[in-house]
């Protein structure tokens, strides 16, 4: 396989990404096709997850057609262009050979498509087509740009992909000629469509409608928890498909009075299954495959086939690698939504349940974390402090996950208990510097003691003791009887707090000082402002000043400040959305980093 690196261009006329290879004429010809583009797509930032998929499905399906058809090397050749549409081109060098039909060799079979392949590529492609130079012939097709959504929610498209990787049979042998050539990459295909989603149901649908009609006139899907595993009862189906929607019901009530019955251990080969004549009204033949992953049952797939005493050997093989890539992603959907799970209880821990109300002040907050699923490093808090005092506190973790959610868990409570027993911004900046570094020496020797008591065996990579680092602005607000605000705050490492006034001049509001959690016995100081009524305070993350497009950042040139002078005579709200709005504008896509801002007006 000869391959030309992906290349990134900085005219804005030409491709972002394009590449090229020269790949055998083989059954891994499409696999390799798929991982090399899937890798360039991976350089690109930002790029949807569906539209990955797409690409995927869409390059594999014309490296299939050439193989299948021209049976020659094939040259493979992607570009992302600089509008976001993906164009792949596939040649090859017989463009009039007749296809070859299974074990007949170079004989040639009719077939009123190329492959099921193109169908697929004209439903997810913009557009398509076949180019025919001398010698050889190209058959290229152009998705739409960034993954824009064609018509219906997301998970009506995968279900509408499902569909056109395994289509009804056509007319006598359909099956045979399908199975010998288009489940060459059917299985693939469908382990990508399938790894995608990170719902179970969905998951469960999509197997449906990869099986009915071409591998089984209907199926069904148990799905069991840990407890109706352990019940020895497969319950009640999650669905029934059935090829011709107006028996679905009498069959799902049929198959509800005799749920599979697995066996004892974990046995994956498939079992026969009673036939449900009474739904049916017909003979047939049926057969359960136990879903396994990880040594776990998660469910059981049952399909049936009418007027037949048997199902061929060809589509059982085919079913029983299909269970296994059905129960990998359910289980990897369980543990997605297991995950999700522990992760929204531990940000919902982490954050404030409601900000405080401030007398003579009006606030607003945006804070979109980039991670849905995982804990974010920026948080913020406003609270209530005793004495006449609120205090106010926007900062970032350096890293993600659990070790940020770790110093989080540490810094917050703190802020509030520091704050509440009448310690000032500086003090409480100092204590916690100290903490950190406290804590931090605390994990590192207990990363030591690990290390000996494992006989100095290494630390794997992210085992050991993470560096925890807080940029963070604090303050202190103490409102006046006049109406003004005084307020006291210090940045630690973090953005600086920018002040509008409301004739439109923005100044910064403090002066930058270390990150938290770097040097030991640092002194911090605060600085004091007056908030006049009309003033607004701007408090924001890296995520905010760092949005990039293209080498620039949001912040360049005072960029943050300028957008800030255009907002006065705003509200708090209007002004926090003004920026959200120009944050996102910026980078042309989702932000790639946590945002959080918060703004806090007096009068």
């Amino acid at each position: 396989m000869a391959a030309i690196p992906t290349q990134r261009e900085n005219d804005t006329h030409a491709p972002v990404v394009r590449g090229h290879a020269g790949l055998p004429g083989s059954p891994l010809a499409p696999g390799s096709a798929r991982a090399l583009v899937r890798a360039a797509l991976a350089e690109v930032p930002g790029a949807p997850r569906r539209f990955v998929d797409d690409a995927m499905a869409v390059v594999s399906e014309l490296v299939t057609n050439a193989v299948v058809h021209a049976g020659t090397d094939v040259d493979v050749d992607w570009r992302l262009e600089a509008t976001g549409a993906f164009v792949v081109e596939v040649g090859d060098r017989h463009p009039s050979r007749a296809p070859r039909g299974p074990g007949t060799g170079d004989a040639p079979y009719e077939t009123s498509e190329y492959g099921r392949g193109l169908r697929l590529v004209a439903t997810l492609a913009e557009s398509w087509g076949v180019t025919y130079r001398r010698g050889a012939k190209t058959v290229w097709a152009r998705l739409r740009p960034g993954g824009e959504p064609l018509d219906g929610p997301v998970h009506d498209h995968a279900l509408d992909v499902a569909e056109v990787l395994a289509p009804r049979p056509q007319g006598a042998g359909g099956d045979r000629d399908w199975l010998g050539r288009g489940a060459l990459s059917f299985l693939a295909e469908a382990s990508d469509l399938l790894a995608g989603q990170l719902d179970e149901n969905l998951v469960a649908a999509l197997t449906g409608r990869l099986i009915v009609p071409r591998l089984a006139d209907w199926c069904a899907v148990w799905l069991e928890d840990e407890a109706t595993a352990r019940g020895g009862d497969g319950g009640a189906p999650a669905r029934v498909w059935v090829d011709g929607e107006d028996r679905a019901e009498e069959l799902h009530r049929a198959l509800e009075k005799d749920p599979p019955r697995p066996p004892d251990g974990l046995r994956p080969d498939p079992e026969p299954y009673p036939w449900p004549g009474e739904a049916l009204g017909a003979p047939g033949t049926a057969l359960a495959f136990r879903l396994i992953a990880g040594g776990r049952p998660l469910g059981t797939l049952v399909l049936g086939r009418c007027g037949q005493p048997r199902f061929p050997d060809e589509v059982t093989g085919l079913v029983e690698d299909l269970s296994r890539r059905v129960a990998l992603a359910i289980g990897a959907a369980r543990q997605y939504a297991r995950q999700a799970t522990i992760s929204a209880v531990l940000q919902r821990g982490l954050l404030p349940g409601a900000v405080a109300e401030i007398p003579g002040m009006s606030s607003a907050l945006v804070y979109e974390p980039r991670d849905k699923g995982g804990p974010s490093g920026d948080f913020y808090d406003l609270f209530p402090a005793g004495d006449g005092r609120w205090c106010f506190a926007v900062g970032d973790v350096q890293g993600k996950g659990p070790e940020a959610a770790v110093v989080i868990g540490l810094a917050r409570p703190w802020l509030r208990l520091l704050a509440r027993e009448g310690y000032r911004v500086a003090d409480v900046l100092d204590r916690l510097n100290q903490l950190l570094l406290d804590d931090a020496t605390e994990a590192a020797d207990a990363a030591a003691r690990a290390l000996v008591a494992a006989g100095g065996r290494p630390v794997a990579a992210g085992d050991g003791p993470q560096t925890r680092f807080l940029s963070l602005l604090y303050g202190e607000l103490t409102p006046h009887a006049d109406g003004g605000v005084r307020c006291t705050l210090a940045s630690a490492g973090h953005p600086l707090p920018l002040l509008l006034r409301p004739d439109g001049e923005v100044r910064t509001a403090a002066r930058p000082q270390t990150l938290l959690g770097v040097v030991e016995d640092e002194t911090y100081t605060s600085e004091t402002v007056e908030l006049r009524p009309g003033d607004s305070l701007l408090c924001v993350t890296d995520g905010v000043t760092e949005r990039r497009s293209g080498s620039r950042q949001f912040d360049d040139g005072d960029g943050l400040a300028r957008a800030l002078s255009g907002c006065a005579g705003l509200s708090a709200e209007e002004i926090a959305e003004r920026i959200r709005r120009l944050v996102h504008d910026f980078g042309g896509g989702l932000p790639e980093d946590d945002l959080a801002l918060l703004v806090l007006q007096a009068g």
